[in-house]
């Protein structure tokens, strides 16, 4: 198929393999950050989001189902280089009162990506009629806010007043 044949079809299903390999990615880097977070309440809303994404990792197989297609990541520079920054931060800062304000602001730039991943499919979906992905692709994009949410108000909370100490 030429690329001039690609349409809404083609660029929703590769956006679908592109989110898809993040949110396994994503499952990978968790533990690891949740094994270097300092405050028990940032370990905690990490393996919250642990078990979260493991269910947003189905509802996108069940939209590959609904497309007939295997279940298949595509590689996404973006979400590599992200995670990357975030390893980083977890070197460079490790032991240091500023790391957990750190490793929040790597996970809200994850979670700031996956919104626009999710909220962009959700509109594409709508409009290529699929009304059961619209439904799977709410229910994660719901998720992922009231994540950034929750990670906001942590950082409010306690890190952000830890790393100014």
């Amino acid at each position: 198929m030429s690329t001039k044949d690609k349409d809404l079809n083609d660029l929703f299903l590769d956006t679908l393999k592109d989110i898809y390999y993040a949110e396994k990615q994503i499952l990978k880097a968790l533990p690891k950050m949740a094994k270097a977070a300092q405050s028990d309440r940032l370990r905690a809303a990490f393996e919250k989001h642990h078990g979260e994404t493991e269910g947003q990792v189905e509802r996108l197989e069940q939209i590959f189902e609904l497309l007939d297609v295997p279940a298949r990541g595509k590689t996404c520079e973006a979400i590599k280089g992200i995670l990357d920054e975030g390893k980083e931060i977890m070197d460079e800062y490790k032991g240091c009162e500023a790391l957990d304000a750190g490793m929040i602001a790597a996970a809200q730039a994850v979670e700031h990506y996956e919104i626009s991943r999710y909220g962009t499919l959700k509109q594409w979906a709508s409009q290529l009629r699929m009304k059961d992905a619209v439904r799977l692709l709410d229910e994660t994009l719901q998720q992922e806010r009231k994540t950034d949410e929750s990670l906001t108000s942590l950082a409010e909370a306690s890190v952000n007043l830890a790393a100014a100490a």
